[in-house]
């Protein structure tokens, strides 16, 4: 039986813009099973960045359930919200979120300080998935003297170095060019391929035609919920050519 790491219920986003009430989710339940790879898909104002920030615990619905990792986080306070985000999300974002001043290391590093870590066992675990990454050679660098392609390599492995249950990634080739997309996508299917469950947020039909599933939002609501079959057809050839 496959194992839900995300279980959501008839869940719904309001918020009130001076006189006017904002719905911006109207009503979305959705279940994700672990080692998925998702794209949630829509245009602006389809829902999919308030429901992005909902599933990262960044923001809690109006309205519905939400079971991550089969904790209640629907009705939590922002602190309890914090903890069990650091626990079980890594996060990767469009514009890196690198700090300048800090080496590729020290950057995968960050997550580990927050979840109590040695000095001794960060070093060893933010070096272990820099080379996951394929970054060993570059773990001195500092965000600037990296291309783009490697920077978000960076941002991968710092949302990968806690070993979370999701990996959650809003628009990560955004600021790139295609040839670096095709690469840092192929290192989301590594990922996937090593057991962790993938969420990309994208708009961009080239990007989620990587992912194993495509969930489409249009206006606050799921239009359209269903398997790669171009990615399914290949990986079952492959599972039969290798028995």
């Amino acid at each position: 039986m496959r194992e839900k790491v995300i279980a959501i219920k008839d869940i719904a986003k309001h918020y009130q813009v001076g006189t006017q009430l904002v719905v911006a989710i109207k009503s979305i339940s959705i279940d994700i099973y672990k080692n998925e790879y998702v794209a949630l898909m829509g245009p602006s104002g389809s829902g999919k960045s308030t429901l992005m920030n909902i599933l990262g615990c960044l923001d809690t619905p109006t309205r519905g359930e939400y079971f991550l990792a089969g904790h209640d986080v629907s009705k939590m306070q922002d602190n309890e919200l914090a903890e069990i985000r650091n626990r079980e999300i890594g996060f990767v974002f469009q514009t890196f979120n690198l700090l300048p001043r800090s080496t590729a290391l020290e950057n995968v590093m960050l997550p580990l300080i927050y979840a109590g870590y040695s000095k001794k066992d960060r070093i060893e675990k933010a070096t272990k998935t820099l080379t996951n990454v394929h970054l060993s050679d570059r773990m001195d660098h500092r965000p600037n003297e990296l291309s783009g392609g490697q920077r978000q390599r960076v941002a991968v492995a710092r949302a990968l170095v806690n070993n979370p249950s999701i990996i959650l990634a809003d628009e990560p080739t955004g600021n790139l060019d295609s040839k670096t997309s095709i690469e840092i996508m192929g290192l989301f299917e590594e990922i996937h391929a090593a057991g962790n469950t993938v969420i990309i947020v994208t708009h961009e039909e080239t990007i989620a035609k990587h992912c194993h599933r495509i969930v489409r939002l249009i206006d606050g609501e799921i239009a359209n919920d269903y398997l790669n079959n171009e990615i399914v057809r290949v990986n079952h050839r492959t599972e039969l050519q290798s028995v």
